[in-house]
């Protein structure tokens, strides 16, 4: 019977999901989905996400050039949930001032994105962490 409790009690500590309150850090992206249809990541250049509690800043990395920043903006969790709002964009953008809804995952050092955009395009992006 003491096997058994000590069992549960193991499974129950490691099993359970501590709460994500922020993604801070830097994530690249690694590829995902666009209309289910698998899309790699860039080969020339790489895309990275700079996450602080609050806000994301997204530069474009190409060797030997500056870091290009394309699009910042705020973020929220909630249980599964992030709400993502774009507060500038390098170019002109349907998504400025509009929040999206995405469900997310972070399994060891990989943060899966999964949502529908306003176009109705539905994603599923795969960002690693690098710091």
């Amino acid at each position: 019977m003491q096997k058994l409790l000590f069992s549960l009690f193991l499974l129950m500590t490691f099993s359970s999901d501590k709460e994500v309150k922020t993604f801070k850090g830097t994530w690249e992206y690694r590829g995902g989905k666009f209309n289910n249809k698998l899309s790699a990541a860039p080969k020339d250049y790489t895309q990275q996400r700079k996450y602080t509690d609050k806000t994301f800043d997204a530069f474009l990395l190409e060797k030997g050039e500056k870091a290009m920043k394309y699009e910042s903006g705020n973020y929220t969790l909630k249980g599964d949930s992030c709400i993502e709002t774009q507060t500038y964009s390098m170019q002109a953008s349907k998504l400025l001032n509009i929040a999206v809804h995405y469900q997310y995952a972070i399994r060891n050092d990989t943060l899966i994105l999964n949502g529908k955009l306003p176009s109705g395009a539905v994603i599923e992006d795969y960002w690693k962490r690098v710091k």
